[in-house]
């Protein structure tokens, strides 16, 4: 999804449908499919940060004096950063292009949305190149970085980039000369692209990059959200137990009883540690384990027999065998 045709294609394919109730039985094959891709589950993040991409959008579009106000997305891993940073894109994305119709003659019309990738041991030069390569716009070796970033701000302004999503922004280190000028690049493309610019980092507020003079220039024009850890409790609401309901409810199993997994609710949470990335990925394992061994549902047994992602596995605690 790091060029236009991907990110074009992700945006435009319809996500996986849960099963229709009353609907023709899908196959073995095609369920197995859509438990691999499944559905977004929409998280208080997911909502937060849309509800405030759309403002921030519309707080910035005749602004031009000064940098937009940007967005932050962070927390630890496994929380569901990137989730809820692709679902919004697509959701500007398409937006944009039932408002606005590709031209006669043409596949699509504007790129209302660019997705970036910062890369290991990014310099201000290697970032910006992966600026150009989601347009394709061509970079010659001996292009400088003031060369390439031109033509950066040239191709994204003409294409109509309105909304700019860049990834593991944690990888940027300040305190390190290459560090400083690809933080400085950033800077300098919010100030130079009619775009809002939303960032997804690991525990962002823990790294260099809210540090110093830097650090305070980005903390000063960004809003924080955090994708944390789902709470087990939140008042009188329980926010985990309504996360594993939606979950259950797209699951397509033949035998598998509705309310059977949010019982499991307190064993699930201590289980993930609340993350969403880790819930999503153990109870879709285990689904397609019982579509496999025909058994058809979900039980605490099964759920346990699953090896999860090392950093779920790590928070882990021994439990009473009954």
């Amino acid at each position: 999804m790091t060029t236009w045709q991907g990110w074009h294609r992700f945006a435009t394919t319809d996500p996986p449908a849960p099963p229709r109730p009353g609907g023709p039985p899908r196959s073995t094959e095609e369920r197995l499919a859509y438990h691999s891709a499944f559905v977004t589950i929409r998280t208080p993040a997911i909502s937060q940060l849309a509800a405030q991409v759309r403002t921030l959008m519309i707080l910035g579009r005749h602004q031009t004096t000064t940098a937009r106000p940007s967005l932050i997305v962070t927390g630890p891993a496994a929380a569901g950063k990137t989730t809820a940073l692709l679902n919004v894109g697509r959701t500007c994305h398409l937006a944009h292009t039932r408002k606005n119709l590709p031209p006669p003659g043409s596949a699509h019309g504007a790129a209302p949305v660019a997705y970036v990738l910062v890369p290991p041991g990014a310099t201000a030069k290697t970032l910006i190149t992966e600026f150009a390569r989601y347009l394709g716009i061509p970079v010659a070796a001996r292009m400088t970085q003031t060369q390439i970033t031109d033509a950066v701000c040239h191709t994204y302004t003409q294409a109509g980039v309105q909304l700019v999503l860049i990834d593991e922004i944690h990888r940027l280190n300040p305190r390190t000369t290459t560090g400083a000028q690809a933080a400085d690049l950033l800077k300098d493309l919010t100030e130079r692209l009619p775009a809002t610019f939303v960032y997804a980092g690991i525990n962002v507020t823990d790294t260099p990059l809210f540090s110093g003079t830097r650090g305070a220039q980005l903390a000063g024009r960004a809003t924080l959200i955090t994708c944390g850890p789902l709470p087990a409790r939140h008042g009188t609401r329980q926010p985990f137990r309504d996360v594993i309901t939606d979950i259950e409810n797209a699951l397509d199993l033949t035998h598998h009883k509705p309310g059977a997994l949010p019982r499991h609710a307190a064993y699930l949470h201590q289980r993930t540690a609340g993350r969403i990335g880790s819930l999503t990925r153990l109870i879709r394992q285990a689904a397609i384990t019982a579509i496999h061994d025909g058994t058809e549902r979900l039980t605490k047994t099964a759920l346990e027999a699953v090896q999860l992602d090392h950093l779920a596995e790590q928070h882990r605690r021994p439990t009473r065998s009954h």
